[in-house]
């Protein structure tokens, strides 16, 4: 569906603008999809996003400064995400050995399995993207790369 008919807006500022609304509408768009699909598991996308985290840190634990680091959403709260993915069982807490007064923490067998569990279903990501062939995601990818580009 175009923009203009999607927000029944039928003219923009300039092609920046319509792009620029196009992109705000489509990460919204792509929010709730995906919010609605991690919900069968009882999981926000962020906290999912803790999850692959803490499976890439593998056989080690994270401090939840990394884990912030590498958020996909910087505005989250991770140590409140963390907060509960413990008491979900999916992720535990470690005292760091080089500083007791530091706390890592580190995926459950659990949280892997969670994390198996929506590997195997159909991939959110790739229902999203089947409507672009293999150039234009490589285009899209492109693109992104340069608007985020700084000035």
């Amino acid at each position: 569906m175009r923009i203009e008919d999607a927000i029944k807006q039928k003219s923009f500022k300039s092609d920046q603008h319509r792009a620029y609304i196009n992109l705000l509408y489509t990460a919204n768009y792509l929010s709730g999809k995906q919010a609605h699909f991690f919900k069968q598991y009882d999981l926000t996308p962020q906290q999912f996003n803790v999850l692959r985290i803490l499976k890439g840190q593998l056989p080690g634990a994270a401090s939840v400064n990394l884990i912030i680091e590498r958020m996909l959403d910087k505005s989250s709260n991770a140590s409140r995400l963390v907060d509960k993915l413990k008491l979900k069982g999916l992720v535990s807490r470690v005292q760091c050995k080089s500083d007791r007064r530091s706390v890592n923490v580190k995926i459950t067998p659990k949280g892997l399995e969670l994390l198996q569990e929506i590997d195997d279903s159909q991939g959110l990501e790739v229902e999203q993207m089947n409507n672009l062939t293999n150039e234009e995601v490589n285009v899209l990818n492109e693109l992104l790369n340069k608007i985020r580009k700084e000035c």
